[in-house]
C-alpha cells in the first residue's frame, strides 16, 4: 500500500477504505446517528454514565462514545420510549396498571433492545 501512495496510484482505493471506515465508526450505515438525539438527552445520558463511572476526562470520553453507539443502534424514538419504561417499573405501588411496565411483551422487548445497545456500547467505549 505504501508504494502504490508513493507512486499515485490507489488514491481511490485508499480513499474508498477511508470512507468506508468513517462510516463504520460513526455507525452512519445504521439506523440512527447520534446527532438524531436531542442535545439534553445527549447530556443527561452523560451525566448519568459519568455520575456511574467517575467524573474524569476518560469517563467523559467513554460515555460519550458510549450514547453515539446507543444512538446508532436504536431510534430516538425507540430510546425514549425504552426509559419511560424504566423510569415507571421504578415507581412504588399502581398495582395493576403498573403491570403494563412490567409484564408485558412489548415493554420487556424494548427494555431488552436499549440493554443490548448498551452492553454493545459498553463493550467498545469501555474495553
Amino acid at each position: 500500500m505504501r508504494q502504490a501512495q508513493e507512486n499515485g496510484s490507489g488514491t481511490g482505493a485508499l480513499a474508498a477504505s477511508a470512507l468506508a471506515a468513517f462510516i463504520l465508526v460513526t455507525g452512519a450505515a445504521g439506523p440512527a446517528a447520534a446527532n438524531d438525539y436531542p442535545t439534553v438527552a445527549v447530556a443527561d445520558y452523560v451525566m448519568g454514565c459519568m455520575a456511574a463511572n467517575g467524573e474524569t476526562p476518560d469517563a467523559l470520553r467513554q460515555c460519550a462514545c458510549s450514547i453515539d453507539v446507543v444512538a446508532s443502534l436504536l431510534s430516538y424514538d425507540d430510546y425514549t420510549q425504552a426509559e419511560t419504561v424504566l423510569r415507571m417499573r421504578q415507581v412504588s405501588g399502581g398495582g395493576e396498571k403498573m403491570a403494563l411496565f412490567r409484564e408485558t411483551p412489548a415493554t420487556k422487548l424494548m427494555v431488552d433492545r436499549l440493554r443490548r445497545a448498551q452492553v454493545e456500547a459498553e463493550v467498545r467505549c469501555f474495553f
